[in-house]
């Protein structure tokens, strides 16, 4: 190969340096100091004692406690896709279907991102709490005489999962939907099919990829999180990354907390790879986008 050949096929790694750089830097040299972390051993008088111990990963995978967080957490991170799909999938067709004030809609559907998402979970306190505007509504007309307690439950953590999330489903589904050409639906309907049979047989299976996608940026990002429960949740709402914040931030076990998020990142990676297997990472990259 001559020194013009071997440049030319260096430039793409030299444009690229930056980038890969940066990458290894922020994400793997910090994964590389969790998985090494994760092996060592927290002893009684809280010294970290380095070395190659499973006693971490022994604690984290035969605990039933662990393993019912990660149940619960996978449950309530579905669950929140669910309602995100059944919520998200009319938002989208409206916006993708209208004429002249998409961009104005999607504007709108972008604002709460400019909003600190802790402010927006906290902004439930006001509106579910005891003297919050529901209550004091309820209240103010007779329909109750005292306030309901509404907060720190499994619910109202499902709820902030929704109002953060639902955006991502949207967006998604969106971008699904606006690469469908609607000539289909009309062609549908000139054979015959009426506007629901239509949505049901045209456009509904060729929106799944977009909706796919959602559900899977919903489920990782819902799985993920630790303020939605430390904010809306109670004593027993705690959610898998919620013990990972205890264990590093409170009871500064570096060990511990390291084997646990990798044991929830492993749940997570899996996941992603089998959407990646099935479906392919373009559709989401274009939500993304």
């Amino acid at each position: 190969m001559s020194s013009v050949e071997t440049r030319e096929a260096r430039q793409p790694w030299i444009l690229l340096s930056p980038a890969l750089s940066a990458v290894a830097l922020l994400l793997f040299v910090p994964l590389i100091f969790i998985v090494v972390y994760s092996f060592w051993l927290r002893t009684a008088t809280g010294a970290d004692v380095a070395g190659f111990h499973l006693d971490n990963w022994s604690e984290a995978l035969s605990d039933a406690f662990y393993r019912d967080i990660l149940l619960s957490t996978l449950r309530i991170a579905a669950i929140t896709t669910f309602v995100c799909a059944l919520a998200g999938y009319p938002a989208a067709y409206f916006i993708a279907r209208s004429r002249g004030n998409k961009m104005i809609l999607l504007l709108l559907l972008m604002l709460p991102f400019w909003i600190s998402y802790i402010i927006r979970t906290m902004s439930w306190i006001n509106i579910l709490g005891v003297s919050g505007a529901i209550n004091s509504a309820l209240m103010a007309v007779g329909v109750i005489s005292e306030p309901i307690n509404m907060l720190y439950n499994e619910t109202t953590v499902i709820l902030g999962l929704v109002h953060f999330l639902l955006p991502f489903m949207i967006l998604n589904i969106f971008v699904s939907l606006e690469g469908i050409d609607t000539n289909l639906e009309d062609a549908a309907t000139s054979l015959g099919a009426t506007r629901w049979q239509s949505f049901l047989e045209v456009t509904l299976p060729l929106s799944l990829p977009g909706l796919a996608a959602g559900g899977l940026l919903c489920f990782v990002l819902g799985a993920g999180t630790y303020i939605t429960p430390l904010v809306l949740g109670g004593p027993t709402d705690a959610m898998f990354a919620n013990l990972v914040f205890e264990a590093i931030i409170t009871q500064l076990n570096w060990p511990l907390g390291s084997a646990l998020s990798l044991m929830l990142l492993a749940v997570l990676g899996l996941l992603v790879a089998i959407y990646n297997r099935y479906l392919g990472m373009a559709q989401l990259m274009k939500g993304l986008g």
